[in-house]
């Protein structure tokens, strides 16, 4: 993937189905399967700070953001809530909603109305969800030229499987995405789609589909969010020390800690936890740090935070003089989501007597079309320059005191957000930074 940023600064596609903007790496890929029974800047980044957004957002914008968040904490707890104790976890709940909002836009009745409110957008129309994920995508690929983000989307439709027109239309008009046409039975569709997927991630996510096709196999609907920051302030490589990093169990690991002597950032504590916010390039992209406290453990504190108690923590944090420890850290994860969506009130969409796709195809109900599986891989690497990752997540569907410190040695949560408009790129928890 290349960096393919206009001169005006204008959101535009380069004929792979990407939305480009930017430098260059944070990425979240997302399938959505449908099956039927029968170039890198060095240094600090010269930018001036982004204050504001280029515009006002509208109430369905706002609508949507709003929903992101309270999607992103809650496809965050119930994850780690069906997760192993003590494991990594990295997740794109941005790229998860938005591959889901392509299969919501194939959803009728019930099921609409059950993916909708998992989604947690209220009553917003169609017409307004389709606007506002067009207009969001425009806004995150453009907003700061000194940070790369990309955003793809594209449907992968099985030889003779006709979608309906109007839905071929939507996902174009809302998502900008490519629509394609595979003989899924030839060994080598997989691996077509599969590039696709590895030219949206620069490579880190190699591919989602596994050979052979399942011939129930009707469509994937993929999503791709590729993000790369360099830290506003970076770390000095020289001030890298060795450290211990304490695990919930008792034990110490030693772990790289790099280490930014008395900087200004965003910063709160509070008798919970400690938080700092590193920013990336203009300021707008962010990676907030939150370290618990005293004898909460992190899956705890997670399990705590809704919307209002992770905006009450943004709006605590305050420009002060910190000295901030961070371990460099690179994390690989693979889990299967269906039983954390069931639990966010998905659930017709999994059942192939509920489940209704009729918008995109007619015989949906006769075909019994559903979800049967949402996997996400995720990879996320952070060292003294900034931040680099990527997510893949599949869905089937089928029949059938000195200065304060902030020292991450301790279990910690991070998320990676755009700062003005609030939205929640990338979420996750480090339990042993070691670990990959």
């Amino acid at each position: 993937m290349r960096c393919a940023l206009n001169g005006s600064g204008a959101r535009r596609t380069d004929g792979h189905g990407y939305v480009r903007a930017g430098l260059a790496t944070v990425a979240g890929l997302v399938s959505v399967a449908w099956l039927v029974a029968c170039g890198d800047a060095t240094g600090p980044v010269a930018q001036a700070k982004i204050e504001q957004l280029p515009r006002a957002l509208t109430e369905s914008e706002r609508t949507l953001v709003g929903a992101g968040e309270g999607f992103a904490l809650d496809f965050l707890r119930e994850v780690v809530r069906n997760e192993e104790p003590a494991r990594n976890v990295f997740v794109s709940p941005l790229s998860a909603s938005m591959a889901l909002g392509m299969a919501l836009a194939a959803a009728e009745g019930d099921t609409y109305e059950a993916m909708r409110g998992a989604l947690r957008l209220g009553d917003l129309s169609r017409d307004e969800i389709g606007t506002s994920w067009a207009s969001l995508m425009a806004l995150l690929t453009t907003l700061d030229p000194h940070v790369r983000v990309e955003i793809g989307n594209s449907v992968w439709l099985r030889t003779g499987f006709v979608p309906e027109s109007a839905y071929v239309a939507g996902v174009r008009r809302d998502f900008d995405a490519r629509i394609a046409t595979l003989d899924f039975d030839d060994p080598a569709a997989a691996d077509t789609i599969n590039a696709w997927v590895a030219d949206a991630t620069e490579g880190l996510i190699d591919g989602i589909v596994e050979p052979p096709i399942d011939p129930l196999m009707m469509a994937f609907l993929i999503n791709a969010i590729y993000f790369q920051g360099d830290w506003t302030v970076p770390f000095d490589p020289a001030d890298t020390r060795p450290g211990d990093f304490r695990r919930e169990d008792g034990t110490t690991v030693q772990a790289p800690f790099m280490v930014l002597p008395d900087s200004e950032f965003p910063f709160a504590r509070t008798p919970g936890y400690v938080a700092v916010e590193l920013p990336y390039g203009g300021e707008a992209f962010a990676m907030t740090v939150v370290v618990p406290t005293g004898d909460t453990k992190l899956a705890e504190f997670v399990a705590g935070l809704d919307p209002d108690a992770w905006e009450a923590l943004t709006a605590d944090l305050v420009p002060v003089e910190v000295m901030v420890r961070l371990p460099k850290f690179r994390l690989e994860y693979d889990t299967e989501l269906k039983d954390a969506l069931r639990a966010l009130g998905m659930g017709p969409a999994f059942d192939p007597g509920l489940a209704d796709f009729s918008r995109l195809h007619r015989d949906a109900l006769l075909m019994g079309l559903h979800i049967s599986e949402v996997k996400q891989k995720a990879f996320v690497e952070v060292d003294e320059k900034g931040t680099r990752a990527a997510a893949v997540t599949a869905v089937g569907v089928r029949a059938v005191s000195m200065p304060p410190v902030l020292s991450a040695d301790r279990p910690f949560l991070f998320a990676i957000r755009e700062r003005l408009s609030g939205t929640l790129l990338f979420t996750g928890l480090v339990f042993d930074p070691t670990l990959k």
